[in-house]
């Protein structure tokens, strides 16, 4: 695990919402108008927010990392950038040394057990030495989703409390945990979790990583609630945001290019603004003003840049 007082914005981010209790937005981008309407969002709530990117786009669109990057750092909100479900040993590599991620998810978890788990130990030790927070998946989450391999035959495994150790113990900072969830649709009965696990991964873990919930297509506002305050901190999202933005391609073609353009980031712009309310998330950060050595960071080339001075609003107010 990272070391604690890091300045990983990824961490920083997570630590605060555990320590109040909300849900952060983890939010997968497929091209630049997700980007603007996710960073619109959070900017317009005043809310934190982890964006993301799936491996497949690194490869479609290899300029958009450098645009997503650009998005959180130039934001007037904590905003952090994360690669999903990274499954490609040689891609983490060399992501690891070129590209600007906060955080990765190593997902090894197609492999079996104790594979999976040397594999992640190695991965997360590269990528701590740069300052990269892990993500990595206990048990087997079934289903597979767009931008991402399909666990095919491989048996859904649920998160073990001898699994929770054994991936403390690769020392990754985020654990994603096997409690029901699938990725990709749910069947007609809809999600069918095990709160007692979630509960219990969360005692057990006892504040040494994050839980980050994955496989959210189909969630309600109220199981959602239920699970942030089950634990869940990253709260994990791809259809489940983007299919506002989906249909509203699907029945508008008639528009122009710009007009759907416009239209599809508010649309998409005003449902994360929706979901960041219900994760409690919303109204959560203000940003102090940067005016000391205190406020700069190190970047991870090892050069010191400006930084920005993160505080809860209600602690912010407090001191004015």
């Amino acid at each position: 695990m990272l070391a604690k007082g890091t300045s990983n914005k990824t961490l920083q981010i997570l630590q605060a919402a555990e320590q109040d209790g909300y849900g952060v937005l983890a939010a997968i981008a497929y091209n630049v108008e997700h980007v603007t309407a996710l960073v619109r969002a959070a900017e317009s709530s005043q809310s934190p927010l982890i964006l993301q990117l799936f491996p497949s786009t690194l490869k479609q669109l290899p300029s958009l990392v450098y645009a997503a990057s650009a998005a959180c750092k130039g934001a007037s909100v904590p905003i952090s950038l994360h690669l999903d479900h990274a499954q490609d040993e040689d891609q983490i590599r060399h992501v690891v040394d070129t590209m600007p991620f906060d955080s990765i998810m190593v997902d090894m978890s197609h492999h079996e057990h104790h594979e999976n788990l040397q594999k992640t130990k190695e991965l997360t030790r590269l990528c701590h030495q740069k300052g990269i927070a892990v993500e990595a998946e206990s048990g087997r989450i079934n289903g597979g989703e767009e931008g991402i391999a399909d666990t095919g035959d491989l048996e859904a495994l649920f998160t073990s409390p001898e699994e929770v150790e054994e991936f403390l113990g690769a020392e990754v900072d985020l654990l994603a945990p096997s409690i029901g969830n699938v990725h990709g649709d749910y069947p007609p009965a809809g999600p069918q979790l095990d709160f007692d696990r979630l509960k219990g991964i969360r005692q057990q873990i006892n504040g040494r990583v994050r839980i980050a919930l994955h496989g959210t297509n189909d969630f309600s506002e109220e199981l959602t609630k239920e699970c942030i305050a089950a634990g869940t901190t990253k709260f994990n999202v791809n259809k489940l945001l983007l299919e506002c933005w989906n249909k509203f391609l699907k029945h508008n073609s008639h528009l122009s290019i710009v007009q759907l353009i416009d239209q599809g980031i508010d649309i998409l712009q005003e449902e994360t603004e929706r979901w960041m309310e219900v994760c409690g998330s919303a109204g959560r950060m203000r940003l102090a003003t940067k005016t000391s050595a205190a406020s700069m960071e190190i970047n991870t080339r090892g050069k010191m840049v400006p930084g920005c001075v993160w505080v809860h609003a209600e602690l912010q107010s407090e001191s004015e």
